[in-house]
């Protein structure tokens, strides 16, 4: 998700680097604008390291840039492509003109022209925040919707002692993820995924796999990172890139996954298997290559390691979460794996269907719970669909912790 970060003329500028870094950690896009005042505090060049963006400073290009029909209307570009805008720290100035309209500069003009959230977290001298007028202010903006994070009580920079210092950068940050949606509920679970497809050779130039894309289980991945978890990525060949804030372990073949996952289970609170592991393997591969013959070739195969059965057996307290991509008598096939293999909750999908199959961005999926439970979802892409399931995964584990 995209923001905007707002960083005005007061001595808690600096704060607001600080304020970047822990954003980053909820993977948020962070665009930096800095009022003319700001930057007398804290160089542009600091966010612009931090974020990897051009620190937007003018209204006009600026930084050396001439100005052009780009840059005339380059706040309306960040306005429509913003998730929210977030003014840290929010000057008693800037907060006068947001709430009388006043559009003099890139912020406050980007303030009337996005139709995103906002919130300000205000820093300044006691008297001012305590002023009327602020006080007014803040109360426009409020019925606004404007969220206001309310300043700490201490010592200022002033000298003085009372309201105004900016609050906390883990505060101003809670209350972004509460406005964007971003949960942060899985921060206790170490959460294991196996994803993508199995390679199992036959001979130095050909192997059987099958058509996953790895994409359900990057999702689950991504999603369970994003939510706070300490995520553990086993994954058999794709051309994916791995989610940022993951353990990344690459793997080719069964055997390689069956003893990676195993070795790593310990760690894990929480298990997702949603790799499409091979079923079969070549009994003897070729170390040379299968010249064309005449006639028939027969393979003999063997099957591969039971990855699932294995967890399951030594499972413990974890929560194993299996898949079942399925041609046919999709709930059956589903609670039968639920039961054989020990699992608390399988994710089921009828690969034939439109927009459930590999290598496409959606999923149709039922989840089944051992008990009964059943949940039926639309399609949905993968990543809101990896949340639904880390949502029943919560489920369960609630559910346990209720239980005397």
């Amino acid at each position: 998700m995209r923001i905007a970060l707002g960083v005005t003329g007061g001595v808690a500028a600096y704060k607001a680097a600080e304020l970047v870094r822990r954003l980053q950690q909820d993977r948020l896009d962070i665009q930096v604008v800095m009022t003319r005042s700001a930057q007398e505090f804290i160089a542009p060049l600091t966010f612009a390291a931090l974020t990897g963006q051009k620190v937007i400073t003018s209204m006009f290009g600026g930084g050396g840039e001439a100005a052009n029909v780009e840059s005339a209307i380059e706040h309306i570009a960040v306005a429509q492509r913003i998730d929210l805008l977030l003014v840290a720290p929010a000057t008693a100035d800037v907060l006068a003109k947001m709430a009388h309209g006043v559009s003099d500069d890139f912020l406050t003009t980007l303030y009337l022209a996005t139709r995103a959230p906002v919130i300000v977290a205000p820093a300044m001298n006691v008297n001012m925040w305590e002023h009327a007028a602020t006080q007014q202010n803040l109360a426009t903006l409020r019925e606004r919707g404007v969220r206001v994070v309310e300043p700490d009580e201490g010592y200022l920079a002033c000298g003085m002692t009372g309201a105004g210092r900016l609050a906390g950068t883990e505060t101003i940050a809670q209350a972004v993820c509460q406005v964007l949606g971003i949960r942060r509920d899985l921060a206790a679970e170490t959460i294991l995924v196996t994803a993508g497809p199995t390679c199992e050779d036959v001979d130095p130039v050909r192997f059987l796999t099958n058509r996953s894309s790895g994409k359900m289980g990057y999702a689950v991945a991504d999603a369970a990172a994003r939510r706070g978890a300490r995520v553990i990525l086993v994954s058999g060949p794709v051309s994916l890139d791995p989610p940022d804030a993951v353990e990344f372990l690459s793997v080719r073949n069964a055997e390689e996954m069956h003893r990676t996952v195993l070795a790593r289970a310990g760690e894990a609170s929480v298990i997702v298997k949603a790799a499409a592991v091979a079923d079969y393997r070549p009994v003897a591969p070729r170390n040379r290559k299968i010249k064309r013959q005449g006639g028939p070739l027969t393979l003999e195969l063997e099957p591969t390691p039971d990855i699932l059965a294995d967890v399951a057996r030594e499972k413990g307290s974890r929560i194993l979460v299996g898949f079942a991509a399925e041609t046919d008598q999709v709930a059956q096939n589903a609670r039968e794996k639920l039961e054989r293999k020990g699992v608390d909750i399988v994710v089921a999908n009828d690969v034939t269907a439109e927009g459930a199959g590999f290598d496409v961005d959606t999923n149709i999926i039922t989840i089944f719970h051992r008990h009964a439970r059943q949940v039926e979802l639309p399609k949905l892409s993968k990543f809101d669909a990896a949340n639904r399931i880390l949502d029943e995964v919560l489920r369960v584990r609630q559910g346990r912790s209720s239980t005397p």
